[in-house]
């Protein structure tokens, strides 16, 4: 009997634990969050994603606004989380330590990129305080400084908040180039990164020609990691190159473009990335001629180890892998003319591919449908005196290096894309691509022609590309050298797949970073670079117009830039 009330006061108790333990968690799945999403404006914002995040930023739920921009969040446990706020053409805004109860109320305000980042005067200080210098102040939408300024000095790298290590990298550069289309030769360049301890990146850069009013480049790009949950980024890049003619006399060719882009990890198995490119052209003055286009991109992909399989759609043809992307035309798309109208290089491309990656390896074969619109191709103008070549309505002409820019007829096509790569002794690596679909070719002519002759010319066909590129770091003297190679017929002016991630610039290449030391103690910063794109000069289709003018397309024409660079 002792046993038997000792058992039932055991369970007695133990049932009055469990009553307690679940009296909370069935009481806390009646909490909520809800609130109003708008713009800085105050315009409430339909259709915008909202998501609530755990501490670790994991997801734990994700909803649309209404018709009246409001969201609600049913159904939570009480606790502390983080709500994110996205919307098509806005950063994303992500509010911190949100401790939400019964009836939570939050409400967030989405912000373009020249909203959030812009230029102030520098803020007037008391006047027993000490002097500040600083002329202009790089700021955020908190007033917090991020970059600073002097009226007649060097661009100065500063903390990113009170008390914290400054990470900033500032980088000056002054280059040469000549034989690409829309350079003007000299080139000053400054640079500026910001990687602090939060995961928030901000990458800025300004490219000018000094002492002339010719062309500029300038971008601005914003990155903030999210930990599990992936990483947002939006750059914001501007183009003016006032030495560009188009047709009627029309000068000064002006792009702009916005991309915004998100990657998201749905567990351990599932990465997507979903984005857009809002991009403008224009010609300078009172010009009619603008063109404005979306062009959205999205991928999915399947992890299984260090295998994966993935599915990529497009409207943008992305720049050579050895491209910088702190150069403001690595996120533009080309421009040209079609009937005297300025028109966007674009398409649409579909993939699914397979890839393998190891620690020393990587595989990757995929089978793409391409439909591309408005290909560049791309001609050095030799024009005869009193020649209306130079005045073509179907061409863009550069000026500064003699290079016109026409769209050839759109095409379609389908074909397959593989690509190894491997880790060698010493750090260096070598990658093997090719690739199999439709490229536009020029035939060649056998009497002179008119300019829309020639291009009318240019048609589709089925051609092979294959690539090598080696790239790595000489031991003792620190050079970082890359060199590539891409054969496809001659007779081609437009790139075999022209939407792979991974292409290599066509036929020979070069490019050299040199450390130079400026003491024994180290190299103080100072770095000499050399790029040389078709060395060889090959691919050249030789066209003769009817007024004795000479036309020389290629894939890519020879040219050479080489500089010096400074970071601190």
């Amino acid at each position: 009997m002792k046993r038997k009330a000792h058992f039932a006061a055991h369970f007695a108790g133990f049932a009055v634990l469990i009553a307690l333990g679940a009296a909370p968690v069935c009481g806390a799945a009646s909490a909520s969050v809800s609130g109003l999403v708008r713009d800085s404006s105050g315009v409430p914002q339909i259709g915008a994603q909202v998501q609530l995040l755990r501490p670790d930023l994991s997801v734990v739920a994700s909803v649309y606004t209404n018709s009246q921009g409001r969201f609600k969040i049913s159904s939570v446990l009480p606790g502390r989380y983080a709500l994110k706020a996205m919307s098509m053409s806005f950063l994303p805004s992500l509010r911190e330590d949100v401790r939400v109860r019964t009836a939570t109320i939050v409400n967030l305000t989405l912000n373009t990129l020249y909203e959030v980042i812009q230029w102030l005067p520098a803020e007037p200080r008391a006047a027993n305080s000490q002097k500040d210098d600083w002329a202009w102040t790089l700021r955020s939408a908190a007033n917090r400084p991020l970059l600073r300024w002097l009226e007649d000095g060097p661009l100065v790298v500063v903390t990113d908040g009170s008390g914290a290590a400054p990470k900033l990298k500032a980088r000056l550069m002054a280059t040469g180039q000549a034989g690409t289309f829309g350079e003007s030769g000299q080139r000053f360049s400054a640079t500026v990164e910001d990687t602090p301890s939060n995961s928030r990146e901000l990458l800025a850069r300004v490219d000018f020609e000094p002492n002339t009013d010719a062309g500029m480049e300038s971008m601005l790009g914003f990155r903030q990691d999210l930990g599990f949950a992936g990483s947002v980024q939006s750059v914001a890049a501007v183009s003016v190159h006032p030495e560009i003619n188009g047709s009627a006399g029309e000068e000064g060719l002006n792009e702009a473009a916005v991309r915004t882009w998100e990657t998201m990890h749905l567990g351990d198995e599932f990465d997507v990335e979903v984005g857009s490119t809002e991009a403008l052209g224009r010609f300078a003055g009172q010009s009619p001629h603008t063109v404005v286009a979306a062009l959205p991109n999205a991928s999915v992909d399947w992890l299984d180890g260090n295998s994966s399989i993935g599915y990529r759609v497009a409207t943008f043809q992305p720049g050579p892998i050895e491209s910088d992307d702190t150069q403001a035309g690595a996120w533009l798309p080309e421009f040209s003319l079609r009937h005297g109208e300025l028109v966007i290089e674009r398409g649409v491309h579909q993939e699914i591919a397979w890839a393998r990656k190891t620690d020393v390896s990587e595989m990757t074969v995929g089978v793409f449908a391409d439909e591309v619109l408005n290909p560049v191709i791309e001609a050095m103008g030799h024009f005869a005196e009193g020649s209306s070549g130079a005045n073509s309505v179907d061409t863009l002409l550069d000026n500064a290096s003699g290079l016109l820019r026409a769209s050839g007829p759109n095409f379609s096509s389908d074909g397959i894309v593989a690509s190894v790569e491997r880790r060698l002794p010493g750090g260096n690596d070598v990658r093997l691509s090719y690739a199999n679909s439709n490229a536009l070719v020029m035939p060649v002519l056998p009497r002179p022609v008119a300019m829309a002759e020639v291009l009318g010319a240019a048609h589709p066909r089925r051609a092979q590309m294959y690539s090598i590129s080696l790239s790595g770091t000489l031991d003792g003297t620190g050079t970082r050298w890359r060199a590539s190679y891409r054969w496809q017929p001659e007779d081609t002016v437009t790139q075999v797949a022209p939407f792979a991630l991974d292409a290599a610039e066509p036929y020979l290449n070069l490019r050299l970073r040199q450390p130079i030391r400026l003491s024994r103690a180290g190299g103080g910063g100072l770095e000499a670079l050399l790029d040389v794109r078709n060395m060889l000069a090959e691919g050249y289709r030789p066209i003769v117009l009817n007024d004795g003018s000479i036309l020389v397309f290629a894939q890519d024409q020879r040219s050479i830039r080489g500089g010096l660079a400074f970071t601190f």
